[in-house]
C-alpha cells in the first residue's frame, strides 16, 4: 500500500462505501423490483422494462466502481467515481428544472454539492 493510499481518511473510506452500497441496492431494487422505485411509471408499456434494466446497469456499474476504489483506496478512480456521480446529479438537476419537480432539484443540489466536495477532498491529499 503506497503512502498516498494510507493518507486517505477513513471517513471519505466509510462514505464512499455507503454510496457504493446504495447504487448496488438501487441497481437490484430496479431489477427485481422496479415497482417499489418507479412508482408513478406504466412498467407494462413497451419499452418501459428496457430503459429501467438499462437505469439498473448504470446504477450497478457505479456502485461496483465506488466499491472496487474503496477496497482498493485509490485516489485516481474514487476522483473518477465522484467525477461520474457529479455530472450524473447535474443531468438530475436540469431534469429537475426543466420538469419543474422541486424534490429533484433540492436532492440533486446536494449531491453535487456533496460531490464537488469530496473529489475536492480527496485531491487535496494529493498534493
Amino acid at each position: 500500500m503506497t503512502e498516498e493510499q494510507r493518507s486517505l481518511p477513513i471517513w471519505i473510506l466509510v462514505v464512499s462505501g455507503l454510496f457504493a452500497l446504495l447504487e448496488l441496492s438501487v441497481s437490484f431494487l430496479l431489477f427485481f423490483s422496479p415497482q417499489s422505485v418507479v412508482e408513478t411509471v406504466d412498467l407494462t408499456a413497451k419499452g418501459v422494462d428496457f430503459v429501467i434494466y438499462m437505469w439498473a446497469a448504470r446504477q450497478f456499474a457505479l456502485g461496483f466502481i465506488f466499491a472496487f476504489s474503496t477496497i482498493k483506496r485509490s485516489i485516481p478512480m474514487l476522483t473518477i467515481a465522484y467525477i461520474f456521480f457529479l455530472v450524473m446529479f447535474v443531468g438530475d438537476l436540469f431534469m429537475g428544472i426543466s420538469q419543474k419537480e422541486n424534490s429533484l432539484i433540492i436532492s440533486a443540489l446536494v449531491m453535487v454539492f456533496i460531490s464537488s466536495a469530496m473529489i475536492f477532498v480527496i485531491n487535496k491529499k494529493r498534493s
